[in-house]
């Protein structure tokens, strides 16, 4: 088993999780390297569930060890809770988990000015999740933000949060009329949160890269989305990190001559949460022809809110597809499409009744997007009890080819339902 990076390739919420714990079987290291708690992991391990937000899912593996690398941002009451979970369940963790000093830390007034600018965008809100992670990631490019390194030495840890609450204090104040931050409270929790902490503090990155030096399997767990890359998602409505595969290896301060491969997860639809553009959004009378949420189990991991259904949408995937070098994907939730006699597949944009060669950029241009539809027959039969690919309806073949064909990749992984067991290897063989 080679390197490997797992990244989405729509607006997150695709089933990565899944994957990377069919993969981390084998792994050495399990590696999050970008965003915060705002991502979330759901795992289905012999019908129980398991929900993870910052601890990499590998954790489930006695034999990895779960690294949490420079590029994310941390709230260490949520990781520290994570730990508190994982522990009563029985798992464990000591020598298992290693946070990098390099990571940014996310604080109080971070989630309230998180919360407050959306507010203060109104119909502009792109829908955040409140967690604070866009303010933290923008301290940081102001470079005023605070490491978990700061957080071990309590008096530089002081002057940097005073200079920090001031500033903050000011935005508080001034543009929302709030009352100021409690300075002394936020510097006693966050030195305790340092003492508790630093015993997972670890030279994370250079970890990382001597593993890759020996040989040793290593997995990258990518958070969100292609189609939520702070540079080239669908601005505005993205997520505040970089998402594509050498994003996620940039987190790390990965840059190795071992081979690493990137695998992109996929839903066999489209869905996204919050605002932004869904060109092929199901229209009110469509909705019949899918599940109930709660059944799809299309209810976010993190936020608790429904998501958003579309018809899967090859012109924009062909487009991640070449932006990200990937050449295999994992099709997740194939058997969603189960019940439906005849549905729609995505191959083109029309934008004033031009047909686009590429997705739009300026996000006006999308409000005006038109998608181009070829129908599909439906296999109306269950697949989620398929044991070997031949025993997938002869439609359900042709959806898979379609893909394929379409955006010149291979479907490695087709996952048919939440359990380990309902997966199917196509174009390579599952580890164990």
């Amino acid at each position: 088993m080679p390197a490997y990076v797992i990244v989405g390739l729509q607006w997150g919420d695709e089933g990565k999780g899944k994957i990377v714990d069919l993969l981390a079987k084998e792994a050495d290291l399990v590696v999050r390297s970008q965003g915060g708690n705002n991502a979330g992991h759901t795992i289905v391990r012999d019908g129980v569930e398991h929900r993870f937000h910052l601890v990499p899912s590998g954790i489930l593996f006695s034999h990895t060890q779960c690294l949490l690398a420079g590029g994310t941002v941390i709230d260490p009451a949520v990781l520290w809770n994570e730990i508190e979970q994982l522990k009563s369940s029985g798992i464990p963790v000591q020598g298992r988990i290693f946070l990098s000093p390099y990571a940014h830390v996310i604080f109080p007034f971070h989630r309230e000015l998180d919360v407050l600018s959306e507010q203060n965008k109104g119909k502009s809100a792109i829908g955040t999740t409140g967690r604070g992670i866009g303010p933290c990631y923008i301290d940081k490019a102001a470079r005023m933000g605070i490491r978990i390194a700061d957080l071990l030495d309590p008096e530089a840890f002081k002057k940097q949060l005073e200079f920090l609450v001031a500033h903050k204090n000011q935005e508080l104040i001034l543009i929302y009329g709030r009352p100021p931050i409690d300075f002394q409270e936020i510097y006693e929790t966050y030195v305790e949160w340092g003492k508790r902490l630093k015993e997972f503090v670890a030279p994370v990155e250079k970890m990382i890269q001597e593993a890759l030096d020996e040989g040793k399997h290593v997995l990258f767990e990518g958070a969100h989305g292609s189609l939520l890359d702070l540079t080239y998602g669908t601005f505005p409505f993205v997520t505040s990190s970089s998402t594509l595969p050498a994003g996620v290896l940039a987190g790390a301060a990965c840059f190795s001559q071992a081979k690493i491969q990137a695998i992109g997860i996929v839903k066999a639809y489209s869905t996204r949460v919050g605002g932004g553009p869904l060109p092929t959004e199901l229209k009110k009378e469509e909705t019949a022809f899918f599940p109930p949420h709660e059944v799809m189990r299309e209810i976010g991991t993190t936020t608790g809110r429904k998501r958003r259904i579309g018809w899967l949408d090859l012109f924009l995937l062909r487009h991640v597809v070449q932006l990200s070098g990937i050449r295999e994907i994992a099709l997740m939730k194939i058997d969603i499409l189960d019940g439906i006699s005849q549905g729609k597949i995505c191959i083109a944009y029309r934008h004033r009744g031009k047909l686009l060669d590429e997705p739009p950029i300026v996000s006006s241009d999308w409000e005006e997007v038109e998608p181009v539809y070829e129908e599909f027959q439906g296999w109306q039969q269950p697949t989620s009890n398929c044991k070997i690919p031949k025993e997938l309806p002869i439609q359900a073949r042709q959806y898979l080819e379609k893909i394929e064909n379409f955006c010149h990749v291979k479907i490695s992984y087709l996952s048919l339902g939440p359990d380990h067991s309902q997966t199917l290897r196509l174009h390579r063989p599952i580890p164990g």
